[in-house]
């Protein structure tokens, strides 16, 4: 896999300068002839006008900010070769031209909102970020950019692509996640049905156009979107490839991937089609649906069953940790753990000297014990040192970045989670179902409430 992310991202780079004056330019011409007298100065002749060359030129202004040229150009080749590679047909090079530079309009308006609220990305966690991306690509950090150099890819621009996906996210935490709520009634009813019927456990990949109506639009608007919508719809039940279609035609968010919304059960998808879908064959299309946003039009794309028993393995182990300060050393703490390990292994009730002696408040009233818990909860120094215990053993003292601990392991098992994991599903995917319709009216707003000038 390719390092370069495949969600659509832009940059607006710095205009560097507008014109490169033209080298080695003659000089102007002078006259050496003296007047005659009583006669006027003969008049010098025009001076010369230096030629230049265009670095880049504005192709949109959004409020005080702007999108240039270049930053279209490349964002057109980007997505241009993305679809190529999906295997989907290009639309005409005007109308991808035009949905790349409204996204870029949209996400320019959004980093404006961004730089007011103070919402930024440094460069240590942006590091970190693509230090994570390089390991999952089996790559030091280090040699990324040499990497992505070879794929054509510019690390400069990629790490502010990056930062701007960051920045993006972060904003959308804040003004539309942030604000979504799932009550407990409403998760317990998905998880009470996701058990209840085999049926509801079914997946369905959906495909998605909008068409867009903004907040203030006049009747001769709404009467242009609503034909064009239409057009939309008859033309993918005629069997036009619908991502052809949402790239050429939709306002959606997912557009240029071709409209798609992803996996979803049945009662998690938007709850405009959500009764709808269950009910349609593969390669269905809906009619055109009415919502705040705008006109929707969804294809049932494919149609998958349930998933089987999550098993995760778990341990359950007790500790007791103590911090190093400024009266005990390292070294100390390390002497005291120590000692208290001989003492139980003599016979003394580890429960009891966690409950006095642990610096973990939360677990020490409980004896130190943790509970049962997945490995991958715990701390990667932490999970190595239980890892290697045998039931009842109690480790030697060790340190992580909380201090110094003992640890003993209590038991070993293998727990069928699937309620976890549904539950923690349905709440994923509740608010996704919420955000998706919320995010769509959120960005629309801030397009609708910004000036925009197309040059």
């Amino acid at each position: 896999m390719p390092l370069i992310y495949k969600r659509f991202s832009a940059l607006v780079l710095m205009l560097t300068g507008a014109f490169a004056m033209a080298q080695n330019a003659p000089p102007a011409a002078t006259s050496s002839a003296t007047p005659a007298p009583g006669q006027a100065p003969a008049a010098a002749p025009p001076a010369a006008v230096p030629r230049g060359i265009s670095l880049d030129r504005v192709v949109a202004v959004v409020n005080d900010g702007i999108v240039l040229q270049s930053s279209l150009d490349r964002q057109v080749q980007v997505v241009s070769e993305r679809l190529q590679q999906a295997g989907q047909q290009m639309p005409p090079r005007d109308i991808l031209r035009q949905q790349v530079l409204e996204r870029l309009v949209v996400q320019e308006i959004q980093m404006q909102r961004a730089a007011r609220l103070g919402i930024k990305v440094p460069d240590e966690q942006l590091n970190e970020t693509l230090t994570e991306v390089a390991q999952r690509n089996n790559v030091r950090f280090s040699d990324l950019p040499a990497v992505l150099e070879r794929q054509g890819i510019d690390y400069r621009s990629y790490r502010e692509d990056m930062r701007r996906e960051m920045i993006l996210g972060q904003l959308r935490q804040r003004d539309v996640y942030s604000r979504i709520y799932v009550s407990p009634r409403e998760l317990e009813q998905c998880v009470a049905r996701t058990q209840s019927s085999p049926e509801d456990t079914k997946e369905y990949e959906v495909a998605h156009i909008l068409i867009s109506v903004p907040s203030s639009a006049t009747p001769e608007q709404i009467e242009e979107r609503t034909a064009r919508a239409q057009g939309v719809q008859e033309r993918a039940r005629r069997g036009e490839d619908f991502a052809d279609l949402a790239v050429a035609y939709s306002d959606g968010a997912t557009a240029l991937e071709g409209g798609k919304v992803g996996w979803r059960t049945a009662n998690l998808l938007p709850s405009v089609v959500a009764e709808l879908v269950p009910g349609m064959k593969q390669g269905d299309v809906t009619e055109v649906i009415r919502t705040p946003s705008g006109f929707n039009i969804f294809k049932l794309v494919d149609v998958r069953g349930a998933g089987q028993a999550a098993l995760v393995a778990q341990v359950h182990a007790r500790h007791i940790l103590m911090t190093p300060t400024a009266v005990e050393d390292e070294e100390t703490v390390r002497q005291k753990l120590t000692r208290i390990r001989e003492r139980v292994m003599k016979g003394e009730d580890f429960a009891a000297i966690a409950s006095v002696s642990s610096a973990d408040k939360g677990s020490a009233t409980r004896g130190g014990d943790l509970g049962w818990a997945a490995p991958s909860s715990f701390a990667p120094d932490f999970a190595r040192e239980v890892d290697a215990l045998e039931i009842n053993q109690i480790s030697e003292p060790f340190k992580t970045q909380f201090g110094w601990h003992i640890v003993q392991l209590l038991g070993r098992r293998d727990y069928d989670a699937t309620t976890d994991v549904t539950r923690n599903k349905c709440m994923s995917q509740l608010r996704e179902a919420r955000a998706e319709e919320e995010t769509e009216i959120w960005a629309r707003r801030l397009r609708d409430e910004a000036y925009v000038e197309y040059r």
